[in-house]
């Protein structure tokens, strides 16, 4: 029951947060930073009530280790999502943090030297080759988009590769941060509830630096329009409805991710991660009506089919099938 519950939670909540991300970034593309920290502070003020008990139960891993770790991850979330104010459209911002699987494997093999199948090999070429299809034709979109209707069309072409070089630096950052998090749980343990926190409430103060620009947005979300809240009937404006409702969905994400970590296997648990990405693409193309040409869909069958080898999908419930053929024999 709980597996299924956390399915559940994990297509729910994250699909309907991308919706949510998406009204907020088409109306103010710049409020990357409002987005983040109010994620930030909502995870970290319920971790304080009920993980770390009111700051009374000391870490299992060491702050010391925590801050490298959040470092990263703070870097990670802001590049990630002020990257959707350099004409990075939602459906290649979905596809291009796909390619994590590119970045671990090649910090895998740099830093912890490891050593991959032919067939792991063949699915991130796979992958690459997605990810590139769709890059190359968003670029060939950025450019005509542009020269029809800015002057300068290669300045909006700039400012769409500076984008592609900010969610690069956030995949490999990213890996690095996976890389890291799996030295210390080797170490200490796993303790996923009690990094979640850590993770989320160490960061804050580093939103100081961004205090104009959140602040800026704020103002832009008082000045829009009001909308009444279904249900309870309150009137608010509806950038902070959709604010809100980003967080709430975030966090539901979240924790229907980490059910599924401990009740299944870290092979279902990318399956379900993978699928649910793939659904929220479609969701955000059909929706949101974003342009995706047929070579569009070429590269994301790309990535799809990738990813699904480099996790053997088909090999492991292969396995799973003989052995139940096996059991079902001697019964």
């Amino acid at each position: 029951m709980r597996p299924a519950f956390a399915v559940g939670l994990v297509f729910a909540g994250c699909c309907s947060n991308v919706v949510f991300l998406e009204l907020l970034a088409r109306k103010h593309p710049g409020c990357g930073n409002i987005v983040t920290f109010a994620q930030f502070l909502f995870i970290a003020v319920e971790g304080f009530l009920f993980e770390a008990d009111l700051g009374r139960k000391r870490p299992a891993i060491p702050i010391r280790y925590y801050a490298v770790m959040v470092t990263m991850f703070f870097t990670v979330s802001v590049v990630n999502n002020y990257a959707l104010n350099l004409n990075i459209a939602m459906p290649l911002h979905m596809i291009f943090r796909s390619g994590s699987l590119i970045a671990n494997m090649i910090l895998g093999i740099i830093i912890l030297k490891k050593r991959y199948s032919i067939f792991k090999y063949t699915s991130i070429a796979l992958v690459s080759v997605g990810i590139f299809i769709c890059t190359f034709m968003s670029a060939k979109q950025v450019t005509s988009e542009s020269s029809s209707s800015e002057n300068d069309g290669f300045q909006a072409f700039l400012r769409w590769l500076l984008g592609i070089g900010a969610l690069t630096f956030a995949l490999l950052m990213s890996a690095r941060m996976g890389i890291f998090q799996e030295t210390l749980y080797k170490q200490f343990g796993k303790h996923s509830k009690e990094a979640l926190f850590y993770n989320h409430a160490l960061p804050l103060p580093g939103f100081i630096f961004l205090a104009s620009d959140i602040y800026d947005h704020a103002v832009l979300f008082n000045k829009s329009e009001l909308y009444q809240v279904p249900v309870i009937g309150v009137t608010v404006p509806i950038m902070w409805f959709y604010l809100l409702m980003n967080v709430i969905t975030q966090y539901v994400c979240i924790r229907g991710v980490f059910i599924l970590t401990t009740e299944c296997a870290s092979l279902t648990v990318t399956l379900v991660v993978t699928l649910r990405k793939f659904v929220s693409l479609i969701f955000s193309i059909l929706y949101f009506q974003n342009p995706f040409t047929v070579w569009h869909w070429l590269g994301t069958l790309f990535v799809f089919i990738g990813t699904l080898m480099y996790t053997e999908v088909w090999n492991n419930l292969g396995t799973t099938k003989s052995q139940l053929q096996k059991e079902d024999k001697k019964n």
